[in-house]
């Protein structure tokens, strides 16, 4: 039995860049004697245990043949025969595919220290265009590691390309292209994911409002100023009709947290310079951002449309009146009214006209 650290902790590792997990790749073994050692088995598709003591995953080097479509479509094939390149070989890209043994050296049998260096993410081999999730991860990890100057091969691209052309993204499930889509909306440059997609024709499949709008420019802008993942995500529609981003928050089956915030942002943008005219309007607003229970969407359309008009001091000041406007609102409560003997209906109206009458003077 041999024992390899492999994947992202290796690349990260010789890249200076943080990480917080590691995978371990274990040659020469099988499952009988993992769980003699005590470790427990938890993969099902394919044998993945984990240790005793740290939990970390290891693996049994492994190779893979294409068996059907889609991500989940493989024949996997264990067993103490089976080598660290053959393992290394079946990974994404050349960063991936590299390993340090016990005495701290690197196995880099596929270029991927070279690729570091010229800060290239490559495909390994034409396997690449057998799992359509790859079109996405690369994608992540262009949004991950731009920063940093990397960019995909121009080869890489030609398959990623081949994979969309192919109908392979269909057979993706909605939920996994979800959580490469809501990890790369947390990455320092997340327009870059959409771009990359962009580039190979995947955006398209995946997101065709995104043809029709400045979507990814319009996050390139606002993302600096925002971390959270759904103003993101609401900046990245901002440009689209009400309707048209909820249908693509449903589509992707976006969190309803997400899909609400979009869907506030598509609608009320544009509304929020008249609302700041009118007592009523801003009232009619506060409501439909149901600003007068709760602090979302509220918090996070203010924060979102802060980022998207970061360079004007109207959105500014418009953002921090809309504040005010909905902290004058709060204050009037049913206690204000116990003495009138009002109930029901006739209760909220008068509630709700004294928040008018608030906001009217503060906008005045």
């Amino acid at each position: 039995m041999n024992i390899f650290r492999v994947g992202g902790a290796v690349r990260d590792r010789l890249l200076g860049y943080p990480y917080h997990e590691t995978d371990w790749v274990v040659v020469g073994s099988t499952p009988e004697e993992m769980i003699k050692n005590g470790f427990t088995q938890v993969g099902r598709d394919f044998p993945v245990f984990l240790h005793p003591e740290s939990k970390e995953e290891y693996a049994l080097a492994r190779t893979e043949r294409k068996s059907g479509p889609g991500h989940h479509g493989f024949v996997v094939h264990a067993d103490p025969s089976v080598t660290l390149e053959e393992d290394l070989e079946r990974r994404d890209l050349t960063i991936n595919a590299m390993a340090i043994d016990d005495a701290g050296t690197v196995i880099d049998p596929y270029g991927g220290q070279s690729d570091l260096e010229t800060k290239t993410l490559r495909h390994v081999s034409s396997h690449f265009v057998e799992d359509p999730l790859r079109v996405l991860r690369v994608a992540r990890f262009a949004a991950r590691y731009h920063h940093f100057g990397f960019t995909v091969a121009e080869e890489t691209v030609a398959l990623m390309a081949e994979i969309v052309d192919a109908g392979e993204l269909p057979h993706l499930s909605t939920e996994r292209i979800w959580v490469e889509t809501e990890t790369a909306l947390g990455e320092q440059h997340p327009e870059i994911y959409w771009q990359a997609l962009a580039d190979c024709g995947a955006v398209a499949v995946l997101l065709p409002e995104l043809a029709v709008s400045h979507g990814i420019s319009t996050l390139s802008r606002a993302a600096p100023h925002t971390d959270r993942t759904d103003c993101r995500w609401a900046a990245l529609l901002a440009d689209l009709p009400e309707a048209r981003a909820k249908e693509a928050s449903e589509r992707l089956k976006a969190p309803n947290a997400f899909s609400l915030l979009a869907t506030r942002i598509s609608g009320g943008r544009s509304s929020i310079k008249t609302a700041l005219r009118d007592a009523t309007e801003c009232m009619a607003l506060l409501k439909v951002l149901d600003g007068l229970r709760r602090e979302e969407p509220f918090e996070g359309f203010c924060e979102t449309l802060v980022a998207l008009e970061q360079k004007s001091v109207d959105a500014h000041s418009a953002v921090d009146l809309l504040r005010s406007a909905r902290d004058a609102a709060q204050h009037v409560k049913a206690a204000d009214f116990v003495d009138q003997g009002l109930t029901g209906p006739a209760l909220g109206a008068a509630i709700q006209a004294k928040q008018i009458e608030r906001i009217a003077k503060l906008l005045d």
